[in-house]
């Protein structure tokens, strides 16, 4: 392999090709970044066993070639290049890349080429179009609500038809808190099968780091997911796992009974929030919410840090008397809608809550409350899950 080419043409590519291997763990070709030489471009392609990426860029191709070398060390020394031309000179006899610029010459050490996989090709035929900005939002919306845990089957975001043909859910769950969002897309709904796709969340966050705001190509086959840029440059891949996901139908079905409701500005609410957390503790990590004649008393209070009150004007209607949720957590499911209202359905003391936005179409996040226990000070324990 001898080639020149840009380093900031490429840069990007190798960024990308580097976040998706692993650092120190894992056999030493899946830490390696493969460089291909082929007709004027230059292939850059990683793997973790389980992500694919590869980008092809422009390059100045004398001989063509297929190596690996290791891939944080490369994306570093690239890195701090300043720009300008790059030239990549292999080295079989001796398993090295010249890497030159200038009067600055590195020598990196390779991995020949047979250790190197192909990898799944993107099935052109089954791609449509859709929004790199869409999936990226529809990403933050559900997978802070996704557990953490590898070893549990809520480790997924759910994305599935509904159905009215066309209409599409997507939903995440982590024990304690639940996030949904509805849309429609009838090209997507067409690649789902009957019981959708299921998409860990590690992969989620590998691929939201990939995509942009512009439009992008997206296809799916029986075992993995496949997304393409606009100029089909660059191609992204992940597994499909075929875990079964908690039948969340159950506690939503509670919000079909009568409920109580409030309807309160989001950005005084979040306001007030972000002062009483200032009174939360390890073990009084709660805001209390007390309902008095249109007015939403919040409270907190801890035996090493005190006492905060705070009083709202707000909409209500309904029997519940108070409630208490885990401030910081409510905090969070609050800066994921765009609504300058929002409405709270409450189903009783120990029951799921649900939150919507008047200008937030079909997403919805439920939360757990948190039971409370009242003696000289407060303290806390989680009430069931909902899953």
């Amino acid at each position: 392999m001898d080639i020149r080419l840009n380093k900031e043409e490429i840069l990007s590519g190798i960024q990308k090709a580097a976040g998706i291997i692993p650092q120190k763990t894992g056999a030493a070709y899946l830490r390696t970044i493969w460089l291909e030489a082929e007709s004027d471009r230059l292939k850059v392609m990683s793997t973790d066993s389980k992500l694919e990426f590869s980008g092809s860029y422009p390059a100045t191709v004398q001989t063509d070639g297929l190596i690996g070398v290791q891939g944080r060390s490369f994306f570093e020394l690239f890195r701090k290049l300043p720009p300008g031309e790059i030239s990549l000179v292999a080295d079989p006899e001796n398993e090295t890349l010249l890497l030159k610029q200038g009067r600055r010459k590195y020598k990196l050490p390779t991995y020949d080429a047979q250790w190197f996989q192909r990898f799944s090709a993107f099935p052109e035929d089954k791609a449509v179009v859709w929004s790199g900005a869409f999936l990226k939002g529809l990403i933050e919306r559900i997978s802070f609500c996704i557990a953490d845990d590898d070893t549990d089957n809520m480790n997924f975001m759910k994305i599935a038809p509904r159905q009215e043909p066309g209409h599409i859910e997507t939903c995440g769950l982590n024990g304690h808190q639940f996030a949904m969002q509805r849309f429609e897309n009838q090209d997507i709904y067409d690649l789902l099968g009957e019981n959708g796709i299921l998409v860990a969340k590690p992969y989620l966050q590998e691929l939201k780091k990939w995509l942009t705001g512009e439009e992008l190509f997206f296809t799916v086959d029986e075992k993995r997911l496949f997304f393409t840029n606009k100029d089909k440059n660059e191609h992204f891949s992940l597994p499909i796992h075929f875990d079964v996901f908690p039948k969340y139908q159950v506690f939503l079905s509670y919000f079909e009974e009568e409920t109580s409701q409030m309807s309160v500005d989001k950005a005084e609410l979040l306001d007030s929030l972000e002062r009483i957390s200032i009174f939360n503790t390890e073990t009084q990590r709660c805001t209390y919410f007390v309902f008095d004649n249109g007015e939403l008393v919040l409270y907190s209070q801890g035996q090493d840090v005190g006492e905060a009150t705070e009083s709202l004007s707000v909409e209500y209607h309904g029997q519940l008397d108070k409630i208490a949720f885990p401030t910081r957590n409510l905090i969070e499911i609050m800066t994921h809608f765009k609504s300058d209202q929002l409405r709270f359905e409450f189903t009783h003391a120990d029951g799921p809550c649900k939150i919507t936005g008047n200008d937030d179409g079909e997403y919805m996040v439920i939360i757990m409350p948190i039971k409370i226990q009242e003696e000289t000070y407060y303290e806390v324990e989680e009430t069931d899950s909902i899953d």
